[in-house]
């Protein structure tokens, strides 16, 4: 690892001889500052080879808050540290609102914990260097491209960011169509088994006695028709991963098996003698509740235990709505009319549509939506015409009591012109009486004229 360089500012030479010693006990390089002019100095000629930035607040010439500022101000991405007298929390609030990534308090009562804070400080740094570089490979490849800034999302980026250089074992669960196989994909293209294969399996497509054999391999003659060996997925994946998706769906026999291959690390083919060693990160996902199947008795607990190590949930669309308008664009470009065709342009109100409804697909079911309304609007601009949506549709903004008396509009078929008079006429009868029949006070109230407000009495004959 690259021996991390440090810049301590403090007019008083103690103060910086002792973090010195303990910078360079812990194995950093130190540089020095005694006032802010010396620091700026520092920064220009050492600023591709500094990691961080200790600064005392008070200092000669220039305090360190404004030393702060100059340093955003120029764009500098070295963090900073501040230090403050004890008990100077209101400066230590400010520097922190200023940029600073953290405070520390003279005089150090332990220095474990300037070490402990600097060291988090960096660990903070390494996670975010690998959240920037996981969505930079995400984006490279379009089959493993991740849609959505939404928090939900932000907080799986992180996760996988975590895990990237772990050996653990992953359990993805969501809902169908969250994507928990394009998460599989972009945990095994950023671990150290990218170089090997990402092997896949879908347990719920095969029965039992061929998922065995698909998973483990069998020797020859180890059942009717089988005529040579065949290395079982597990084997071919073998420097690699295997994604099992719809693990839930094995039977209890399948699953004792799989847990043996867990813990011993071998894979024993059927009708064979001896057990085959194995390097495999091994994925799993499911769209199924397996503590409630474990309840049930239908899910082993040890296995559970074996394949929940790093638990991921995919937030289901409903949940992160917020995504839909890049997903939509996303769907637009892929989906064209024509090859050659531009991608399609979505109004307002049918991205209103798309807002309003459940999603009980999630994005699958999004992208076959998208989808199918570029083919219904010829590659043109898709209305709310052009949608298919079979789910419930939520409704925006509706409180209980406007719901119902929209059902009851509804329900009476009542022409929608004469609901819209209706409705007016209840909110000048309100606002009437909540100014005592004063026209000048319920105009105001309604945000009309008074003379807008007579002209509306008279043609619905309210008075």
């Amino acid at each position: 690892m690259t021996e991390k360089h440090v810049l301590v500012a403090d007019d008083d030479n103690d103060i910086r001889d002792l973090l010195g010693t303990i910078f360079e006990e812990a194995g950093f390089r130190v540089s020095q500052a005694k006032n802010g002019a010396e620091v700026l100095s520092q920064v220009g000629k050492l600023k591709d080879d500094l990691n961080l930035i200790m600064m005392d607040v008070r200092m000669p010439d220039t305090d360190g808050l404004t030393v702060l500022k100059q340093l955003q101000d120029a764009k500098n991405t070295i963090p900073v540290i501040i230090m403050t007298a004890y008990g100077a929390s209101s400066i230590a609030i400010k520097a922190t609102q200023q940029g600073a990534y953290d405070y520390i308090t003279k005089p150090f009562s332990d220095p474990d914990e300037v070490i402990h804070t600097v060291n988090r400080l960096f660990e903070h740094q390494k996670l975010a260097e690998e959240v920037a570089e996981l969505k930079t490979r995400m984006n490279s490849d379009p089959a493993d491209k991740i849609i959505g800034n939404s928090g939900p999302m932000q907080d799986i980026y992180k996760m996988v960011g975590k895990i990237a250089s772990s050996d653990a074992t992953v359990l993805i669960n969501g809902e169908t169509g969250t994507g928990k196989e394009l998460i599989a994909n972009v945990i095994h293209s950023t671990s150290r088994y990218a170089r090997g294969p990402l092997v896949k399996v879908n347990c719920a497509a095969l029965p039992e006695t061929l998922l065995e054999s698909e998973l483990f391999g069998h020797e020859m003659g180890a059942f009717t028709g089988a005529a040579k060996m065949r290395k079982g997925r597990f084997e071919m994946a073998d420097k690699g991963s295997i994604f099992l998706d719809e693990v839930g769906e094995m039977t209890l026999s399948t699953q004792r098996k799989l847990l043996r291959v867990l813990q011993e690390r071998t894979v024993d083919r059927l009708g064979g003698t001896m057990p085959v060693k194995i390097d495999v990160r091994v994925i799993s996902a499911t769209n199924r509740e397996l503590q409630q199947e474990i309840e049930a008795g239908k899910f082993r607990s040890d296995l559970f235990f074996r394949l929940n190590v790093i638990p991921i949930r995919m937030p289901p669309l409903r949940e992160r709505k917020d995504d839909i308008p890049l997903l939509v664009e996303h769907f637009l470009d892929k989906h064209r009319f024509t090859p050659t065709s531009a991608p399609a342009r979505i109004s307002l109100e049918a991205m209103q549509s798309l807002d309003n409804y459940d999603w009980p697909g999630n994005v699958r079911e999004l992208e076959n939506t998208i989808q199918r309304a570029v083919v219904d609007a010829r590659g043109g601009t898709i209305t709310s015409q052009n949608l298919t949506l079979s789910g419930k549709r939520e409704r925006a903004n509706l409180s209980g009591g406007n719901a119902f008396y929209i059902d009851q509009l509804v329900n009476s078929r009542i022409n929608l012109n004469q609901a819209a008079s209706n409705f007016e006429s209840m909110m000048i009868l309100e606002a009437l009486r909540q100014s005592s029949d004063d026209e000048e006070a319920a105009a105001e109230l309604l945000g009309i004229s008074p003379k807008d407000l007579h002209e509306r009495i008279r043609k619905s004959r309210v008075s």
